[in-house]
């Protein structure tokens, strides 16, 4: 195999697996989409799966706008979500809270006049 073989087919190789990600990329597109019917959805995967490059270009040209606004739209959706996980779990309540708690704990008896001074000063750091 010359270098000039080995060259073509890694040009190759690269347009191969762009394309291949390319297709994956609009089927799930495709299923994301909400505002198309089933039955559309059906049409245009056998489009895309009977003449693959026809239909990818097709598709890209006709839904390409849309696609981009729905993945943008995902990953701002998902990415609220985190921050109001990320917000939930790391919001704590404020020091005199967490002092009231630890001194109802120490009157109960479930802590020691220790454990509730290091408590208190967990709090206050």
């Amino acid at each position: 195999m010359s270098f000039w073989d080995f060259f073509w087919l890694l040009v190759w190789s690269f347009f191969f697996v762009a394309f291949l990600m390319a297709l994956f990329q609009i089927v799930v597109d495709l299923f994301r989409d909400q505002e198309l019917s089933g039955w559309a959805k059906a049409l245009w995967m056998l489009f895309i799966l009977f003449l693959p490059v026809l239909g990818a270009l097709i598709y890209l040209v006709a839904r390409g706008n849309d696609m981009a606004k729905r993945q943008m739209r995902d990953v701002a959706e998902a990415r609220s979500a985190n921050d109001a996980y990320i917000k939930s779990v790391a919001t704590q309540s404020n020091p005199a809270e967490q002092i009231a708690t630890a001194k109802g704990l120490l009157d109960s008896g479930a802590i020691s006049q220790a454990e509730f001074d290091s408590l208190k000063a967990k709090a206050l750091a």
